[in-house]
């Protein structure tokens, strides 16, 4: 190969500097534009030329002249002496070029920076931020309850980096969630899976680290490919992140917890969501119990450490805090356990699990909170009888529902599955091996058939479940059906007056907000829940065993008892009153459901969660004890 030409070498160079980018190119233009003004000086002092019959200039006044008209053509237009003009003439046209040329540049490298911005790959330079990665609906109902936690603190962020256009994520928020208050909203892009990009959003200074699962084939492999790159990032901090991630499929689990170790609290979307239809279709008003404790509005759940009940059992402790209702203890070193024996000693380092209106809205009163014996009620244990229950379409859910389900019905119950997918007979005879307290039948038929739930007899059961259709058909398609069937079922509740709880699930947020109704025993499930426990988990890292330990069916759970279980009917009672009564039962009160109002939204359904222990109560046979129990 021939050896390069000296022009060809001088072009590769001139090549390679063009391409450094818009500072060089401003500095090569600087420094052409003081070669032509130099040498444009040095031939005006060496030939004396000078302007007009005038005396001969200095150097450095012929370069401030020549230096004027390069910046300025226009300069020259008062110029004497043909010889001054001559030279003045080509350094205007030598600062003719350069300017034009500069202008070009700086024009481009400004474009070049909006469009640098427009893709969102700046560097977050921020502290103590909360931290989501991917982009999905579930972001729309996380940043309300994280901008309503900060809501008390003058400055918080929250970054959000998406494979998709930053100022498309912009627009989509503005639009779905308005107002964000003292808390700014900083999007970027980028993929959540390469370490490169997870540089972009500083998660050295981060808060929390939210891992949202994304809308592919293999979601869970993706949340744990990202948490694998967070944790292994070169240049990470040496203190631990507090990420939460969430799960689809409870297969990965064991999986994800050898990868995340102690620094990762996984939420199991699929398990989760089926023990909250489980129970929820089994309580009216359970729902709004859960939402009023997930959810940053109103009462929360929080930890509290109070010295001075050290050495006090935790029935002594239920009625220490006036304005806080307390539902359980955690254990120095992590954990939590709801509902312990009513004889359990606190120790050194417990802390109470509490439900607060604000982390500085707990208040102990070391005297305690009078209760009036005398109103107690001698009612004996509930009786349990079968149920019946009826599942309307089917998923990859339900197998896993049904088992839920299993650990909460009495002996004898059943439940009938109406599908029509061919493949579901086999899952379900599979399953009726693992089921102890259900037989279960089938029914082939179309759901959204008013014919075929005509059929049904729907009076015959005690709970109605609409599963989404989300194994055959599309999100939007799914959600369809089950609003054709829910609407089918309300009409027939309404003209047969029939008051049975319908639990369903809906896949997109959209669709379960046109499917919202004003009852509080007609829920829709959907991954909104889980955003909610994210968000909680995501503000308080102990909050993950609590919800672990509230939805499982082993240990305590919340149940709606009859308050004359506790308290006798037309009696005024405290809620003190309450709680000790349903403390000499093994049980934990927090609040109640009024029948009277069980169908007014206004009045949250008649649910008071946790109430004042001053506050007076008078209840009727049909109102209710919230309380956590064993079964």
């Amino acid at each position: 190969m021939p050896e390069p030409s000296r022009m060809e070498k001088i072009r590769y160079r001139f090549d390679n500097f063009m391409s450094r980018g818009t500072i060089s190119l401003i500095l090569g233009l600087a420094v052409l534009s003081i070669v032509i003004i130099t040498i444009v000086a040095i031939v005006v002092v060496s030939l004396g030329i000078a302007p007009g019959d005038g005396e001969k200039i200095s150097f450095f006044e012929a370069f401030w002249l020549s230096l004027m008209r390069t910046l300025d053509a226009g300069t020259m237009g008062g110029d004497t002496g043909w010889g001054f003009r001559i030279a003045m003439f080509f350094v205007t046209i030598g600062g003719v070029f350069v300017i034009s040329t500069l202008i070009g540049i700086l024009t481009s490298g400004i474009e070049g920076k909006m469009d640098e911005l427009r893709k969102g790959r700046s560097r977050v330079i921020e502290k103590n931020q909360t931290v989501i990665l991917g982009w999905s609906d579930q972001v729309f109902t996380i940043i309300p309850e994280l901008v309503e936690a900060n809501s008390n603190q003058p400055d918080s962020c929250i970054v959000i980096m998406g494979d998709c256009d930053k100022v498309d994520m912009e627009d989509a928020i503005r639009d779905k969630v308005g107002d964000t208050g003292k808390t700014r909203i900083v999007c970027r892009s980028g993929n959540p899976v390469d370490m490169t990009d997870l540089q972009i959003v500083s998660l050295n200074t981060s808060k929390s680290i939210l891992v949202l699962s994304p809308e592919t084939e293999t979601p869970d492999a993706e949340v744990i490919k990202t948490v694998v790159a967070i944790l292994n990032l070169p240049d990470r901090r040496p203190e631990p992140y507090h990420i939460v991630a969430e799960l689809r499929d409870p297969k990965n689990y064991e999986i994800a917890q050898i990868v995340g170790k102690e620094e990762v609290e996984w939420i199991q979307l699929g398990g989760l969501i089926s023990r909250i239809i489980a129970q929820t279709c089994r309580q009216s008003g359970l729902s709004t119990v859960y939402t009023e404790l997930l959810d940053f509005g109103g009462d929360e759940i929080y930890f509290t450490h109070q010295p001075s009940l050290e050495g006090k059992s935790y029935r002594e402790t239920l009625n220490r805090f006036d304005k806080n209702a307390i539902m359980g203890i955690a254990p120095e070193g992590g954990g939590a356990v709801l509902n312990p024996p009513m004889d359990t000693v606190l120790k050194s380092g417990d802390k109470l699990i509490v439900i607060a209106e604000d982390d500085d809205r707990i208040f102990l009163n070391t005297s305690g909170v009078e209760f009036d014996e005398s109103v107690f009620s001698r009612s004996q244990k509930l009786e349990n009888t079968p149920e019946e229950t009826l599942i309307l379409g089917w998923n990859w859910r339900g197998c896993n529902l049904i088992q839920e389900l299993d650990a909460y019905v009495p002996d004898k119950s059943e439940v009938l599955i109406v599908h029509e997918d061919e493949a579901t007979e086999k899952q379900i005879r599979e399953l009726k091996h693992n089921i102890k307290h259900q037989s279960i039948k089938i029914l082939s038929g179309d759901t959204t058939s008013r014919a075929q739930l005509d059929d049904l007899n729907l009076a015959a059961y005690d709970h109605i479940i609409v599963l989404s259709d989300s194994d055959r058909l599309p999100p939007q398609q799914a959600d369809s059906k089950t609003l054709m069937t829910l609407l089918h079922l309300r009409n027939m509740a309404e003209i047969m007056q029939l008051d049975f709880s319908i639990v369903s699930e809906m896949q997109d947020v959209r669709n379960r907000n046109l499917a919202e109704v004003t009852r509080a025993d007609d829920f829709i499930v959907s991954d909104k829940l889980v955003s909610l426990i994210m968000a909680q988990v995501s503000e308080n890292k102990g909050l993950n065993a609590v919800f672990t330990d509230l939805f499982d069916p082993e240990g305590a759970e919340i149940y709606l008892k009859p308050a004359h279980h506790y308290i006798l009917p037309g009696k005024e009672a405290s809620f003190a009153s309450v709680v000790e009564a349903a403390a000499r039962k093994g049980e934990t009160a927090i609040g109640y459901k009024l029948d009277e109002f069980s169908h007014d939204v206004g009045k949250g359904y008649g649910v008071h969660v946790n109430p004042a222990k001053s506050e007076k109560i008078r209840f009727s046979d049909l109102d209710k004890v919230i309380v956590l129990a064993e079964n």
